[in-house]
Parts: C-alpha cells; sequence; structure tokens
C-alpha cells in the first residue's frame, strides 16, 4: 500500500515521503490518525497545494515540543505508593501514575507520552523514564518511588 505522510512518522519517514506500507498499518494507523492519506493523483495534488500550510503545522508541533523538553529538564516527581518494609510495592507505579504526578506539578504530560521499556516500576526508589514529546524528541525525568507512611 503507497501512502503520503502527512507528518514525521518515526521508522517510517517525514512529511511528504511516499512510502510503501502492509496494508494494515496504513488502513488501520496511520490513515484513520491523519498520519497519511493513500498516495492517488488527486492527493498527490492536494497534498501538494497544501504542503506549506503542513509544513507550519509540524513547525508548529516542534517548537512546541522543544519547549516542553525545556521545561521538563531536570524535572523530578515523587510519587508515595503502598509498600512492603523491604521495598517492594503493592501493586505497581505506572505510566499514568507518572503522567497524572508531572501533570499535579504543573508539567503538562500524556499517558502515551511516556515510556517505560521496562515495564512498570514495581520496586521504591529513583527511577530514570523517558518521555517521548515528538518524533525527533525525547527527554529523561526522574521519578521517585517512596513508601507511604
Amino acid at each position: 500500500m503507497q501512502l503520503i505522510l502527512l507528518q514525521k512518522v518515526t521508522n517510517l519517514g517525514g512529511l511528504g515521503d511516499k512510502v510503501n506500507v502492509k496494508p494494515g498499518y496504513g488502513r488501520n494507523y496511520l490513515i484513520p490518525y491523519g498520519k497519511a492519506v493513500p498516495a492517488t493523483e488527486a492527493n498527490i495534488a492536494a497534498f501538494e497545494a497544501k504542503r506549506a500550510e503542513y509544513e507550519a503545522k509540524a513547525n508548529a508541533l516542534l517548537a512546541s515540543a522543544e519547549a516542553r523538553k525545556a521545561a521538563l529538564e531536570g524535572a523530578e516527581v515523587t510519587i508515595h505508593a503502598n509498600a512492603s518494609t523491604e521495598g517492594k510495592l503493592f501493586g505497581s507505579v505506572g505510566t499514568r501514575d507518572i503522567a497524572d504526578a508531572f501533570t499535579a506539578a504543573g508539567h503538562k504530560l500524556e499517558k502515551s507520552e511516556v515510556v517505560m521499556g521496562e515495564g512498570p516500576i514495581r520496586k521504591t526508589g529513583e527511577f530514570e523514564v523517558t518521555v517521548h514529546l515528538h518524533a525527533d524528541i525525547e527527554t529523561k525525568v526522574k521519578v521517585h518511588v517512596v513508601a507511604e507512611a
């Protein structure tokens, strides 16, 4: 399936690229989320007519992500969780908990932007978590998990 990308997609291509993808990926993810359109003659002409608009939107998103990265540099948050005396949590701290804690601290963060490659946090301590703000922009933040008194 040949598509034209309307925005940068990680590990696939940038704005305006014609890419070949498997039909399910294009039909179920790229097209419904507005990341691409089928590469027909009409869509190619429409894309070229609106190219400047798409580039301006992409630059605005990139600038917004850069500003958010600068605000998140060195940011830390403390999450209180129910834990045993050995430091093992009764439950876990996941992406939603981290996003909610940063939002409460004044840094707007979505659950989908928090990347936890090793899975949820299951013990107390200090952890470094990756935040994926844009296809090109990632930053690390610190999360302190402490036991509730």
